[in-house]
């Protein structure tokens, strides 16, 4: 018989089984309901179990709330928005979701999920972003913010850098 003693996923803090989301940090293993979670953590994993002496920002019930809007190169059928609307619903981390014609406006926490993700979960839904370069440029940087964002907040050096 299998061992059912469940662990607290670290990123969205779920009880999880074994399974076949997990990964060894610093000699200790974590467990994950997800693929989402299991990249959250590889990206930053301070985040969520802190270092030595020091409870992580999310230990510590920090939340990051992120609004975003997408815009597409076309308006969003019906059917499509159904599509994306399901696909959120499955992610950890969305707060709200709003499909407007061509606009997707999201509300999220950035220690559970990042844009990039959520680009992502929007792509395999087959709705292509838009292929403008300005576009493109736009969307590195808010990757680049974010992920700024999370470096500083994973950092010992200077906790006083953020709000």
């Amino acid at each position: 018989m299998k061992n059912d003693i469940k662990v607290r996923d670290p990123v969205c803090e779920m009880d999880v089984l074994e399974g076949a989301y997990k990964t060894t940090y610093m000699g200790s293993q974590y467990l994950f309901c997800s693929q989402q979670c299991l990249d959250r953590f590889k990206s930053n994993p301070k985040l969520y179990i802190g270092s030595p002496g020091k409870p992580s920002p999310k230990q510590m019930g920090k939340v990051l709330i992120k609004c975003r809007t997408i815009k597409l190169d076309r308006s969003i059928p019906a059917e499509i928005k159904v599509q994306i609307k399901l696909a959120f619903d499955e992610m950890m981390g969305i707060k709200n979701i709003e499909i407007i014609q061509n606009e997707i406006r999201i509300t999220y926490d950035l220690l559970e999920v990042t844009a990039e993700q959520i680009e992502q979960s929007i792509i395999t839904t087959k709705v292509n972003l838009s292929d403008d370069w300005i576009s493109r440029i736009k969307t590195a940087f808010i990757h680049y913010v974010e992920e700024t964002e999370l470096i500083n907040l994973e950092s010992d050096s200077n906790p006083h850098c953020h709000k």
